[in-house]
């Protein structure tokens, strides 16, 4: 089929999606696909296009090589809009997979062109009353296909060296091998290794889908871009790119940097701003494009002249009525760091007391120290459900959450402004606003010091 032809039926699939913006789900959910549950109404706009319920490696639409994709979002309370969730694409089957390159790979193959219909999902309202509000057909920015493609390679990588087993959502930028609902806990085989692997399946993070729906839905100001020129990601990945531009800078103090760049001010995102302008950037590294849809996290970790490292890491405030009623798998904790991707910034002291650009570094949490922290979290929802104990020592209120001598990895104290910034806990006390933190000693054991 030429390329004339494909582009008339993708017009004619467009044109046929529109028709159905703002008609309520229940007024075309004639085989009562609603009342399914979980995928209803994805399943209820495929079969008004008529396809039938499937588990294909093709495209939903062959002829137009076009996949369809029935995906929700979230208004929050400030007004801003989010993905509810990431975009699961299609299994991995890790036996055939191995022998693909990404252009043969079953994700691009069958996501190469997406039509998007989104919804807003409003926990309010009945799901019957959702309707489509917005329809586009997609294809990936060169930019973001280059940042894929790594991402895919990263995966496939992984399985090549029999190790599926250790797949993470955590490895990669925007494209990730998640487990999937009710399957994450089945098993499949891999090659070149013996040991059964979790069932998983590409997917887009909600970050990439957040960035997504601002920049084609709801037309917000475009981000600045890290990458202004795709041929620069033609030979590196993203994060080398990075570090390649920032190395130049290492060996600089803190003054000379923010001097250098014009910084005035000494903000407390300081830091943040030096590795802004390093990269060409104005305002804060977090707010790119590519940092908002890989959902990076950028730290910075000063390591004092003795090497210890100077602070604990600390994460937002938890919210007591929510966690006691979570489990670990639908925590905010858990949800935050679990398609995060961390980019260390180290600053090291010298023997003038000068903080040092050292070195930057992109890690990834562990999976043997996610279950350390699982551990953690459990064992303060008990804490909280039980009732927290408080004892008041040489004038100071103490706690039984748990501390940072109970775990190698992670531990909760205090995040609140002062002794009156407070939060509720389940049985109705206050409690000073608290998070969890990763321990000095642990980020010590994660970083990478480079010698003066």
């Amino acid at each position: 089929m030429d390329f004339d032809k494909i582009n008339e039926i993708r017009k004619d699939l467009y044109t046929r999606a529109s028709k159905i913006k703002g008609i309520p789900f229940k007024e075309i959910d004639t085989n009562q696909r609603l009342k399914t549950g979980k995928g209803g109404i994805g399943n209820l706009v495929e079969e008004w296009f008529g396809i039938k319920p499937n588990n294909r490696s093709e495209p939903d639409f062959v002829e137009a090589k076009v996949e369809l994709k029935v995906t929700p979002y979230r208004r929050n309370k400030n007004g801003t809009v989010r993905a509810k969730e990431r975009l699961v694409a299609n299994m991995i089957d890790y036996m055939k997979e191995v022998d693909k390159t990404f252009e043969t790979s079953s994700f691009y193959e069958k996501c190469n062109t997406i039509l998007f219909m989104f919804y807003e999902n409003r926990p309010e309202v009945d799901k019957s009353e959702f309707f489509v509000s917005d329809v586009v057909l997609f294809q990936f920015p060169d930019e973001d296909l280059e940042i894929i493609k790594d991402d895919w390679e990263k995966i496939i990588d992984k399985i090549r060296e029999g190790k599926a087993h250790e797949l993470s959502e955590r490895d990669t930028l925007y494209l990730a091998a998640s487990t999937k609902g009710e399957n994450r806990n089945s098993l499949r085989k891999q090659p070149y290794s013996d040991k059964l692997a979790k069932q998983r399946a590409y997917s887009l993070k909600a970050s990439y889908m957040t960035q997504l729906l601002n920049n084609y839905i709801f037309g917000k100001k475009e981000s600045p871009k890290i990458i202004k020129d795709v041929s620069a990601l033609k030979d590196k990945s993203l994060e080398e790119y990075i570090i390649e531009k920032v190395t130049p800078y290492f060996g600089k103090t803190q003054n000379e940097l923010a001097k250098l760049f014009e910084i005035k001010s000494s903000p407390k995102n300081l830091n943040e701003m030096i590795i802004a302008r390093i990269l060409g950037v104005d305002g804060k590294i977090s707010k790119t494009d590519e940092f908002k849809k890989a959902n990076l996290l950028l730290k910075t970790v000063r390591v004092q002249s003795n090497g210890k490292v100077k602070e604990s890491m600390s994460f937002p405030t938890i919210d007591f009525l929510k966690l006691s009623e979570d489990t670990w798998e639908e925590s905010d904790f858990y949800n935050y760091l679990n398609s995060k991707r961390f980019l260390f910034v180290i600053f090291k002291e010298n023997e003038e007391k000068e903080y040092v650009f050292n070195n930057i570094q992109f890690w990834s949490i562990p999976e043997k120290d996610m279950n350390e922290i699982k551990r953690v979290w459990e064992r303060t929802k008990e804490i909280v459900n039980q009732g927290v104990i408080f004892e008041e020592k040489n004038g100071k209120t103490h706690n039984n959450l748990p501390k940072q001598s109970e775990s190698p990895v992670c531990h909760v104290r205090p995040h609140g402004s002062n002794k009156n910034d407070t939060t509720l806990l389940p049985n109705g006390d206050l409690i000073t606003k608290q998070c969890f933190w990763f321990n000095n000693d642990y980020i010590k054991k994660q970083i990478e010091v480079k010698e003066n």
